[in-house]
């Protein structure tokens, strides 16, 4: 690490990651030093991918980004940003809908981490509508998903979800 190192973390479930996902983490690399994308584990939903295979997917998608690296973590993200010196937890904001719950989650991440801010970047227009959740559902019942995910993932993510139908 060097010294002033200017460390952000994106963290998610990326199950699976979009073009959405790949906009604020392509933006974000350009504001700091190193970014670390994260994939949490959330209780509150099930996955349709493993944290290791989610991770693969997002190396293939941002690989080319060389201060962007990926790690999987299953713990409070507070104790993680702690644990790699960053000093700012990017999330991406689609809507007002978005703003509440991460709002809350920054209020929270602030408390059990005072020295990490988090930063709050609205998604691009054309990514508005876009979510993980709608294209597992797109793919599931055999539709075009590649709009929304990269090309080097595609044909994986579709196959897998055609047969959870």
């Amino acid at each position: 690490m060097q010294m002033n190192e200017r460390i952000a973390i994106c963290p998610g479930s990326f199950d699976p990651i979009t073009f959405g996902h790949i906009d604020i983490i392509t933006r974000a690399s350009a504001m700091f030093d190193k970014i670390i994308v994260v994939v949490m584990k959330n209780n509150n939903k099930t996955s349709s991918f493993s944290s290791e295979e989610r991770k693969e997917f997002i190396i293939k998608s941002v690989g080319d980004l060389k201060n962007v690296e990926v790690d999987v973590y299953d713990g409070l993200l507070a104790d993680y940003a702690k644990q790699k010196n960053a000093c700012a937890i990017i999330k991406g904001l689609r809507a007002m809908s978005d703003f509440e719950y991460e709002f809350q989650m920054a209020l929270t991440n602030k408390k059990l981490n005072p020295q990490v801010e988090t930063i709050f970047l609205t998604t691009s227009a054309e990514n508005m509508y876009l979510s993980s959740s709608m294209v597992k559902q797109i793919a599931s019942m055999g539709g075009d998903i590649s709009e929304f995910v990269p090309g080097s993932i595609l044909q994986e993510i579709s196959n897998r979800l055609k047969k959870n139908k």
